[in-house]
């Protein structure tokens, strides 16, 4: 990983992030400590007194949000530093966590689960926190995402390796959201691996951020790296459905995705347009429906950012910014559509039917009495037509001009800025190269124009194979074998006494079983038993050894007498109920924050801390599902009643307002 204490912008914005964080958390656990007394008391002046405490929580938690709405905000970072005249494209921010120690969860359950020697382990334990502390502050390259990507596929090996599904490990994972900033804890690896995914599809929007848009190559990469990060974002909402953290909520993702292929859509266009746009017939009216498209799916994008429950976290500049270039490149659209009009008269020497079909193809109807092949011959109609666009190509570089000067966030943003004044600036200047508006004010609104692309955007689905991974704890057996859903005795000696005569046959691959065992041969008599695991050969490792192997290790010894280490698989009790990075059916899906009831600064490191159960499952620990979530409902200042009261003691509705 990059250097965390680098002076760089984006490092700068991380660790800004952290701190808000941290003051989030904060203020997140005094209010659940004022409603919690708030539900307590019965005292009117203690009520007002909360009350009023409450309500400057509230404003504070408000000021905080609107803090990291800022860091969101904050693109002109990630743009490259070569470019000049381009409106900037939005990243999405790394989640930040807390450090976690594997150490001793890991070296118990090897102990105990594996019945091997959990110091021989340690240096493993310590690549894989290694591991976890780098994903942290990733570089933005490819190395960065591959970082990632092995982290997350070594946390399968782990998953497998060291979390049974009847159980929790006593391991705390905590994850604050990217948009609002309060923190997700969960004893569950799921968590881990659902916010890894949305780093790595951050990852890839600011990668294409960075990329220089004043080439074809920058282009294409950066159209390719925004459809990578669609494509690990709509893998996370399809693999991790209702995850506790708004940032990767269902309809979140579906939002993020949009706007993720719409800035995709955007690079493409820019990259048509890169080596100049010839004032040509058909090269304009490619170019206008190429950029009708654009403004379609920032429409599109502004219209789900602003419905529930999206809209009550997605930050406000962001969906500003989606109308911003709605009506900016709508506005393009029209604009090529008048040069069209206006520009090129048809001449002799032209291809009548070719340009009719073409201006037929920009509409879904022409305004009452205009014909497609009659406007093209009559000067006096493409004039009207003209202006009309222009009129509209205006209206729409004003609205976008109004929409950023009234976002505090976007009108600081000079290149944005810049970009509209002098687009409007041209949509003006060609209108008054036209004649009085007194033709123009007979034609009326101008018509839509059709939206079109030859260019393909689609979401780039992740490729994890690419990666080469290989798994920390191999030395503990083959994974289909060696897991934590398996259980067998501890190890067992068995003598061998006359390696020539062995009184049983060997099987599959590693490691191998025992099959055709005589009942009567003296291995059998020392314990030995039809279908267990040879684990070891004379002090040697052979859990990774086939057939043929271990029959050579059985023989090379000759005469003298060996012994070999063997275990049995057990029956696996019925596993419960899977938990996951969810939340259960009679549990609100709300935000996870265990961490308001553990001090785990104070917690001895020294010894194991004993696992204990969420405090939610005080009421539910008869029940199958059990969620790991803590439900904070929000107290509404002035208001003396609650109208519903939520108790862990008590089952909750299925309904939620999450969603």
């Amino acid at each position: 990983g990059c250097n965390p204490l680098a002076e760089t912008g984006r490092s700068k914005l991380q660790n800004q992030r952290a701190v808000l964080n941290q003051q989030i958390l904060k203020a997140v656990r005094m209010r659940a400590g004022a409603e919690n007394l708030l539900r307590a008391t019965t005292n009117n002046k203690v009520r007002d007194q909360v009350l009023l405490e409450l309500s400057f929580v509230n404003s504070d938690l408000q000021i905080l949000k609107e803090e990291l709405e800022g860091l969101n905000i904050s693109v002109e970072v990630y743009q490259n530093a070569e470019e000049t005249f381009s409106i900037p494209l939005v990243p999405l921010g790394l989640k930040e966590t807390k450090e976690v120690d594997f150490t001793l969860p890991l070296k118990d359950f090897i102990q105990e689960h594996y019945s091997e020697d959990s110091s021989e382990y340690e240096d493993e334990i310590a690549d894989l926190m290694d591991l976890r502390q780098a994903c942290r502050t990733p570089s933005r390259d490819e190395a960065g995402i591959d970082m990632l990507i092995s982290y997350f596929l070594q946390l399968g090996y782990v998953e497998n390796r060291f979390f049974p599904p009847t159980r929790h490990m006593g391991v705390l994972f905590t994850w604050y959201d990217s948009f609002t900033g309060v923190p997700v804890c969960q004893q569950n690896l799921l968590l881990e691996k659902a916010s890894i995914l949305f780093n790595i599809g951050a990852l890839y929007t600011q990668i294409g951020t960075r990329c220089n848009r004043q080439t074809q190559a920058g282009l294409e990469n950066a159209a390719d790296a925004f459809q990578k990060a669609a494509g690990v974002l709509s893998y996370l909402k399809e693999t991790f459905t209702h995850t506790p953290s708004y940032d990767m909520s269902p309809a979140m993702l579906n939002v993020l995705v949009k706007m993720m292929l719409a800035q995709a859509r955007e690079c493409v266009f820019e990259q048509v347009g890169l080596s100049g746009i010839r004032n040509e017939f058909f090269t304009l009216v490619k170019m206008t429906q190429e950029v009708a498209k654009v403004g379609e799916v920032y429409m599109l994008v502004n219209t789900a950012m602003n419905q529930e429950p999206v809209k009550e976290n997605i930050p406000y500049s962001w969906s500003k910014l989606a109308q911003i270039k709605s009506d900016h490149y709508k506005a393009l659209a029209h604009y090529f559509t008048a040069t069209i009009l206006c520009d090129h008269e048809l001449q002799a020497g032209d291809d009548e039917d070719q340009q009719e079909k073409a201006l037929s193809q920009l509409y879904d109807h022409l305004p009452e009495g205009l014909r497609a092949r009659a406007v093209l011959r009559d000067k006096a109609q493409r004039r009207q037509l003209g202006k009309a666009h222009l009129h509209t190509a205006i209206v729409h570089h004003e609205e976008a001009l109004r929409v950023c000067g009234l976002c505090k966030k976007l009108r600081h943003i000079e290149a944005l800025q810049e970009v509209l004044a002098a687009a409007h600036k041209r949509s003006l200047l060609k209108y008054g190269q036209q004649e009085t508006e007194d033709e123009f004010l007979s034609m009326g609104r101008a018509p839509d124009i059709l939206p079109k692309t030859e260019h393909k955007i689609e979401t780039i689905a992740p490729q994890f194979s690419k990666v080469k991974v290989k798994d920390f704890f191999h030395k503990l057996g083959p994974l289909a074998v060696f897991s934590a859903k398996q259980r067998w005795t501890a190890p067992r000696t068995i003598p061998i006494q006359e390696p020539g005569q062995l009184g049983f046959h060997l099987r599959g691959g590693a490691p191998v079983q025992i099959y055709c065992l005589d009942p009567l041969c003296s291995a059998a008599s020392m314990g030995l038993k039809e279908g267990d695991y040879i684990v070891s050969v004379g002090g040697m490792d052979c859990k990774w050894l086939g057939v043929n192997e271990v029959l050579e290790k059985l023989r090379s010894v000759g005469e003298q007498p060996l012994e070999m280490e063997v275990i049995s698989c057990q029956d696996t009790a019925a596993s419960l109920h899977s938990k996951s990075a969810t939340y259960s059916v009679g549990m609100q899906k709300t935000y996870s924050l265990i961490c308001l009831a553990m001090d785990e600064d104070k917690m001895d490191q020294t010894k194991k801390a004993p696992l204990k159960l969420p405090f939610l499952s005080w009421g539910t620990k008869n029940r199958q599902k059990a969620a790991s979530t803590l439900c904070l409902p929000s107290a509404v200042a002035g208001s003396a009643q609650i109208k519903k009261k939520l108790s862990p003691f008590t089952l909750l509705s299925t309904e939620s307002s999450l969603y």
